[in-house]
């Protein structure tokens, strides 16, 4: 096909700009993987993911996996392929190869997104709806590192890609969509049994149709059109089901394991802890109803929030006085569903919240859909305007873009702790908000310490390992220091002390070796501690 005819095909500039913005991006990913850190469950996920292997590897006979801390409540499909990709490949560090499969797993959901934009507002919506999630810290912040909250948001993207598609072909959904409806609800449910909010977001936009259909066509006819199109989806629950039980096993021992899910991570089961939130440090149980609204109006970048909140709005007008077909509108309905539920869900039973709204990166591809469509609304609208004026609005939603990647750039690797101007960005979030909660920065801050001690290490102990004490996940301070340190929390004998940039963690008066920061913000420290016993790695108070 000639440039020409690409041109000249409706649409295909936008389609041009999306491929060339996902290409873009996972080169970046394949460029940059390796520059994130250890968080707190990194090792344990990379532990489950191993006995997952040899659960299947064993022929289902090595069941230790069903007991391995509390992490058989959640599936286990990433830390599996991980694991199994480390063992084809020894030559490749297990972290490393967790880290470029969530960027691969991450690009998946561009892909899924860009797709399902395009089918909601076109060409120009799709390539909108990409672009947005990719400036969304959130999203691109948690695809490298996070093994359940990345993954599972990009299955629930790949279970709103199906059932628009299946609006688009009710009442008859092809064999095709049932079958992206099926592998991807199944991996939502194996990923996260919070899956199963995506029978909440199909069954706001069924009754949608349903009760638009009895209005216009009679109460028989609609029912047998809805009951046809909801009979043919649910073909794909039985290999909703296989998927599930690939990737999370201990769900599928027993019929009901999913439903024990539930009710085991509806209540606390840990100690609490406290943690910052509007300035003030409040044990995890008692967050206010404020804290997942609050946080997602100071974390996601302002255009991506503007464009969302709009597109929110005007889906809802679509959907109620809309001129399209009632399926197609149902679409919106799912999709604001998807955006708007779960976060209207917190407000009102006010769970446990903490790690700020990680476990809400699910939301994401649904309030970058909306946001695309507000967009792709907007430039239609546009089209009216004298060309002057629709450079102006190009290079307004450019910018707004440029924006939060220059502070991705500087943020680096630490994408995930970004803040918006509204708040001042991180260095107004610092006394406010929890920035660092997974502990990334101890990567660079060991590596720091490791070139200080090559470099004085004739004036350190020596036959011994060195002690760090370490305010922060020891776990991954300890995998990135190697065997030459010895972690731990005794600071009375230590030799240098590590520490998180967050309230909980102890200050002290001593030699600084490392620090770690962005933007005038601290995220980490180490100092030399040889000879300065302290009280405590942990604050007063905490």
């Amino acid at each position: 096909m000639s440039f020409l005819e690409i041109e000249r095909r409706p649409g295909a500039i936008a389609d041009a700009c999306a491929l060339v913005l996902i290409a873009g991006v996972a080169v970046i990913a394949a460029l940059t993987f390796s520059d994130y850190g250890l968080g707190w469950d990194d090792f344990t996920h990379s532990q489950y993911g191993d006995l997952l292997y040899s659960y299947f590897s064993s022929g289902l006979t090595q069941r230790k996996v069903f007991s391995f801390v509390n992490l058989y409540y959640y599936g286990g499909g990433f830390d599996l392929a991980a694991a199994a990709i480390a063992k084809a490949l020894p030559f490749v560090e297990v972290f490393d190869v967790r880290r470029l499969l969530g960027g691969f797993v991450g690009i998946v959901g561009f892909v899924l997104v860009w797709r399902t934009g395009r089918r909601l507002a076109g060409p120009w919506g799709g390539l909108a709806a990409v672009a947005l999630l990719m400036i969304c810290p959130l999203y691109y912040g948690h695809m490298f590192m996070n093994a359940k909250d990345a993954p599972f948001a990009v299955a629930v993207a790949g279970v709103l890609y199906a059932c628009v598609r299946a609006f688009d072909e009710f009442p008859q959904p092809s064999p095709r969509t049932v079958t992206f409806f099926g592998l991807f609800l199944g991996l939502a449910i194996g990923t996260r049994v919070l899956g199963l909010l995506c029978g909440v977001y199909l069954a706001a936009a069924i009754a949608f149709v349903l009760a638009v259909e009895c209005v216009r066509l009679g109460i028989k006819p609609a029912l047998l059109r809805t009951l046809r199109f909801t009979g043919l989806l649910m073909l794909g629950l039985p290999l909703a089901y296989f998927v599930l039980g690939m990737v999370w096993p201990w769900g599928v021992v027993e019929p009901l394991n999913p439903l024990m899910a539930l009710k085991y991570y509806s209540h606390f089961w840990e100690v609490p802890w406290r943690e910052m939130f509007e300035g003030r440090p409040i044990l995890v149980p008692d967050m206010p109803r404020t804290y997942v609204p609050t946080l997602f109006s100071v974390q996601m970048p302002e255009l991506f929030l503007g464009l969302a909140v709009a597109g929110a709005a005007g889906a809802i007008v679509s959907a109620f006085v809309g001129k399209d077909t009632p399926a197609k509108r149902a679409r919106l309905v799912l999709i604001v569903t998807a955006a708007a539920f779960p976060i209207l869900l917190t407000v009102v039973t006010r769970p446990v919240m903490y790690n700020g709204i990680r476990h809400f990166v699910f939301v994401t591809p649904a309030l970058a859909l909306l946001g695309g469509y507000a967009a792709s609304w907007l430039w239609q609208k546009a089209q009216a305007l004298p060309r002057l004026a629709q450079g102006a609005v190009a290079a307004t939603f450019a910018l707004g873009l440029a924006v939060p990647a220059v502070d991705f750039h500087n943020l680096h690797p630490y994408e995930y702790t970004y803040y918006n101007h509204f708040v001042g960005g991180i260095k107004g979030a610092d006394d406010l908000f929890m920035l660092d909660y997974w502990g990334l920065a101890f990567k660079q801050a060991t590596e720091e310490l490791d070139e200080y001690v090559e470099q004085h290490r004739r004036t350190l102990p020596q036959g011994r390992k060195l002690r760090v004490a370490v305010c922060g996940p020891h776990f991954a301070a300890a995998a990135e220091l190697g065997p030459r340190y010895e972690t731990t929390y005794d600071s009375s004998n230590a030799d240098f002390y590590m520490r998180l940039g967050e309230f909980y963690c102890a200050d002290v008066k001593a030699p600084l070796l490392v620090k770690v920061e962005r933007e005038g913000v601290t995220y980490a420290t180490v100092y030399d501690v040889r000879g300065r016993p302290f009280p405590s790695v942990f604050a007063a108070g905490q």
